[in-house]
């Protein structure tokens, strides 16, 4: 046998010491608990592998899971690198959805797109994507595995080649990298830089990912001249000095070109070296014996790896002949055995040579032998898959098409909707030019497309989903019956209901729908459309005809065995309960609701009826028994694997609010805590603007002003992230003493409702109370300022946006048909605003909007009893109402210490200063003398800052004439003439800041 090349994995690690450090320190940060992510980059036989392994070699007490993904068409199994980093784990048969992921596991049983468990849920709380249950489950149970293992042991998650990364496998890994933050796991993802072309559908993974603060790239490049010739003399044995030099120049630093030129220049008689790596690895097969060249050639047909017994079959050679061959290749490193029986080759590049040296004729042959084989072993997990690519490229379209309908309910089950919607797209594609009699008998186009409209949703594409829908109602013939023809219209109003702007369109669908199926016997079909029916009717207010179709979906639903129907009808009756008043009855129909679709596995369902339940408590002010429901919610979402699906989101969102309100500050920061730190989706920027509330709160006002920007882009995205960001936005400025600034974000938020929701928004009423505080504060500083017109012109527009906040409290409809307490308590604070803007405001209005704020919202009543300590202080006979201004401001200091909102601390402080007001009995004694009393002290200071005596004693609440007291014995105890000279003395001897 010819002379064999040494490897680079035989020698030691050659100028990566750098690298190798920093991959080591990431790993010891996530042994110590701070999980993280490296992206490592590099071109195509550079070294990546290498660095891998080295690092996988030396983590001492590591548990290192390694996965790879492969070139399409190499495998049917979407998740491959999980599953393989997975599939050798022992106890993990107690997570069911990690079935979708691992072959060795059976998968859920199949079910009929938007039937059961995958009804698209009917009574939206805002515009939200349709999700796959299977997938998000899938997603969680990694995520607690991955979790669970690295507390008992350090764990290092490996996956190579991610530019073939499938879309589900892509999906997963942005799911995992942006929850990292305590887990004692390093994922480090390897990939081709050199692949990414500007359409690579990994290029806006890499985008989101970069941005996560546990994630960091790490370039793997060249090795430059000196470190090339190291490598190569590392590498080489007996190597003339000419060949080591031509060698390490040629390879151009590239390890694995390096590796191949040696291997040439080992083995042959040239002399002189190929220049293209193609032709390297080329040659280094055309030295090999005729029967490894047409094993090895058998081989890149099947992809990067390819099982012993399938090789068998296709390569059509004896066992001593095969097993002769492939010794050979084991032997020349161009196909490596691990432990199953499989083969790979050695690196991803030799494989590609190989493949694109074949004839075309070879290779639809080797194709369609691959095709044969599969054909006859279609129970394998991802066969499907395999033989629709092999298929197809051997021509053979029919067998192609069944296939690809075949691998898309595979990929389905397997909860990678991506992937189902890839082998949907290409039956469709092949449907017309498969001939009517070769196709399958058990569907047909409308079905096709329905079933594509489902998947596209569930990927997270409803543009594409209305268009897969609409094409199928374009599809129907008259071969379909009623209830198939419904199906198809049922499926479009399904996706129209996730868009904004399609409301008259879907009312219009889902009526043809019914009237399809309308005087039919009681079916699933016909069950499933009067669900829907119900849950449009109630979206348009027709409360008695929504009840009446809910009756009947949940009696033909019992008729029929469709209990996913009945679930969805009892949430529909619940929440037409709530609108009805009947609270008894609503709690009855809710817990039924909710009993019956755990029961059948309908978790979406149930999580809206869960979302609903705590919706109705929380409407009626019962803050306490809302944030018991939504808590509840919250664990069974959990449970279930949705925190993060549609109505998991509402849930945690509500979950903050309610225990925001509350003053369980602390609860409500563990609730706002997102899956990652990227607003780039609709779900992190609904949660990033929820959050808003504790920042401002709090006074990270830096962070607060950073998030509102940001936000600002996404108000596209959702009504809610504008409602409430348009709110805490104008509250931040404030804060930090814009009140322009406000004005600006309070009228661009007014303006957004007005455009999505009309006229009357009722969130205009919160949103429109901190407006006119805007406009109070503006007129405050133009007063002091003595611009009239300034002043006026602020008032004026107070004034204006007060009447709007009343018109919308009388005009606007709320949910459950009257104004709530929270809606009452906004009302009475923009009142008690109004009455600022033209002075220190109406202690009567103020008591009112603190009085309102009492049935639970603790920050903002301690933020009324502020404002009402200072109507208080500035009324006149003021002295009598400054008991009642004390208590008022105590109070208020109380909840904001509590609460750590350092924002109302220092403005009830301040007040108090200012009123010569002590707040606790336990403020400490001065320890030195000062040389001016406290109300000197504050009439220096806003002298200092440029007031006139008449509004230091606005600021001060005291008469012009006692400023006037002030300032005299000011100048006195400094030996001051004049205003000025008094302040230039105090900067002078430290005495003002």
């Amino acid at each position: 046998m010819p002379l064999v090349a040494r490897l680079g994995s035989g020698i030691p690690l050659v100028a990566r010491d750098r690298e190798l450090d920093r991959l080591r320190a990431a790993l010891a940060r996530a042994g110590e608990g701070t999980a993280g992510a490296v992206l490592l980059a590099g071109d195509a036989g550079v070294g990546k592998t290498r660095l891998i392994d080295e690092l996988a070699a030396s983590a001492e007490d590591t548990l290192v899971l390694m996965g790879r993904c492969l070139d399409a068409g190499e495998t049917g199994l979407p998740y491959l690198p999980f599953a393989e980093a997975l599939g050798t784990l022992k106890d993990i048969t107690n997570r069911p959805a990690l079935a979708m992921l691992l072959p060795q596991l059976a998968l859920p049983a199949e079910r009929e797109p938007g039937t059961e468990g995958m009804t698209a849920p009917g009574l939206l709380p805002g515009r939200r994507p349709e999700q796959d249950v299977g997938q998000l489950q899938l997603f969680d149970a990694v995520l607690g595995l991955l979790g669970d293992l690295s507390e008992r042991q350090r764990v290092l998650l490996v996956v190579e080649d991610l530019h073939w990364a499938d879309a589900s496998t892509r999906y997963l890994l942005s799911f995992l990298l942006s929850r990292l933050r305590s887990q004692r796991l390093l994922v480090v993802c390897t990939y081709r830089a050199d692949d990414l072309h500007r359409s690579h559908p990994l290029r806006p993974l890499l985008s989101e990912l970069v941005r996560l603060p546990a994630v960091e790239r790490l370039d793997l490049s060249p090795f430059n001249a000196a470190d090339a010739r190291r490598f190569v003399e590392a590498l080489s044995d007996d190597l003339p000095e000419d060949v080591v030099q031509q060698v390490a120049e040629r390879s151009e630093g590239n390890a694995f070109f390096a590796e191949e030129l040696i291997a040439v220049a080992t083995c042959d008689d040239r002399s002189s070296l190929p220049s293209a790596l193609a032709d390297v690895l080329l040659s280094r097969v055309e030295r090999l014996s005729p029967q490894a060249q047409h094993v090895v050639r058998v081989a890149s047909v099947r992809g990067r790896r390819v099982r012993h017994d399938r090789l068998r079959e296709v390569a059509g050679m004896s066992d001593v002949d095969l097993d002769t061959a492939l010794r050979e290749l084991v032997q020349h490193h161009l196909l490596v055995v691990n432990d199953d029986e499989v083969y790979i080759f050695r690196h991803a590049l030799l494989r590609e040579a190989v493949y694109g040296d074949l004839l075309p004729g070879e290779r639809v042959r080797l194709h369609a032998a691959y095709a044969r084989y599969l054909a006859e072993h279609l129970d394998e997990r991802g066969a499907a898959a395999a033989l629709a690519h092999h298929a197809f490229q051997s021509h053979d379209l029919p067998q192609a098409l069944r296939a690809s309908i075949k691998a898309a309910k595979e990929a389905e089950r397997a909860g990678a909707p991506a992937e189902s919607l890839r082998y949907l797209e290409k039956a469709l594609n092949l449907w017309n030019a498969v001939a009517a009699a070769d196709r399958p008998s058990d569907v047909d186009e409308a079905v096709l497309l329905r079933r594509a409209s489902w998947v596209a949703g569930t990927a997270g594409q409803p543009e594409r989903a209305v268009a897969f829908a609409r094409s199928a109602t374009k599809a129907l013939t008259s071969e379909q019956t009623p209830e198939e023809a419904a199906e198809v219209w049922l499926r479009l109003a399904q996706a129209l209901s996730i868009l904004d702007g399609n409301e008259e369109e879907h009312f219009t669908v889902i009526a043809k729908a019914l009237d399809l199926v309308y005087d039919r016997e009681p079916s699933p079909t016909r069950a499933r459309v009067l669900a829907g029916k119900a849950s449009s009717l109630r979206q348009q207010r027709k409360d008695a005809a929504a009840r009446e179709a809910a009756e009947l979906a949940i009696a033909d639903g019992r008729t029929a065995n469709a209990p996913g129907a009945v679930a969805d009808a009892l949430g529909t009756l619940a929440i037409l309960d709530d609108h009805a008043m009947r609270h008894a009855e609503a709690k009855e129909s809710f817990e039924r609701a909710i009993k019956s679709a755990r029961e059948v596995g309908a978790f979406n369902n149930e999580l809206r009826a869960w979302y609903y339940y705590g919706l109705m408590h929380y409407d009626q002010g019962e803050l306490a028994e809302a944030a018991r429901v939504f808590n509840e919610a919250g664990n069974r979402a959990k449970e279930t694997g949705l925190t993060w699906s549609m109505f998991g989101l509402e849930i945690r969102i509500l979950q903050l609010l309610v225990h925001y309100y509350i003053g369980d500050w602390d609860y409500a920061a563990w609730a706002s805590e997102p899956p990652g730190m990227s607003v780039s989706s609709t779900v992190l920027a609904r949660l990033a603007a929820a959050r808003t509330h504790l920042t401002v709160g709090r006074g990270e006002l830096a962070e607060t002003e950073r998030l509102i920007t940001k936000l600002r882009s996404d108000w596209h995205r959702d009504i809610q992230i504008a409602l409430i960001t348009g709110g805490t936005g104008a509250e931040v400025a404030l804060w930090r003493g814009r009140p322009e600034l406000a004005v600006e974000r309070v009228t661009d938020a007014l303006e957004w409702t007005r455009k999505l929701g009309g006229p009357w928004v009722l969130a205009d009423i919160r949103i429109g109370a901190i407006g006119i505080a805007a406009y109070a504060d503006v007129a405050a500083k133009a007063r002091r300022k003595r611009d009239t017109e300034a002043e006026e012109n602020a008032v004026e527009a107070g004034r204006k946006l007060a009447e709007h906040v009343r018109l919308t409290a009388r005009n606007g409809k709320p949910r459950a048909g009257t104004l709530g307490p929270e809606g009452r308590a906004w009302l009475a604070r923009a009142n008690a605003e109004e009455s600022r803007l033209q002075g220190p405001g109406d202690p009567e209005l103020w008591r009112k909007a603190v009085d309102g704020f009492g049935y639970g919202l603790v920050f903002e009543q301690a933020l009324c009893r502020w404002r009402l300590a200072e109507a208080l202080l500035g009324a006149e006979a003021k002295e009598n109402h400054r008991d009642e201004a004390a208590e008022q401001l105590r109070l208020a200091d109380e909840v904001a210490t509590r609460l750590k909102a350092v924002p109302l601390q220092e403005a009830v402080a301040s007040c108090a200063k200012r009123a010569r007001i002590t707040l606790r009995a336990d403020e400490p004694a001065r320890e030195h003398l000062d040389l001016f009393t406290p109300r000197e002290r504050a009439v220096l200071a806003l002298v200092a800052s440029g007031r006139t005596n008449r509004e230091v004693g606005e600021e001060l609440y005291i008469s012009e004439k006692t400023v006037s007291v002030h300032l005299s014995r000011i100048m006195a105890k400094l030996g001051a003439s004049r205003r000025a000279e008094a302040v230039a003395i105090a900067y002078d001897r430290g005495l003002l800041e």
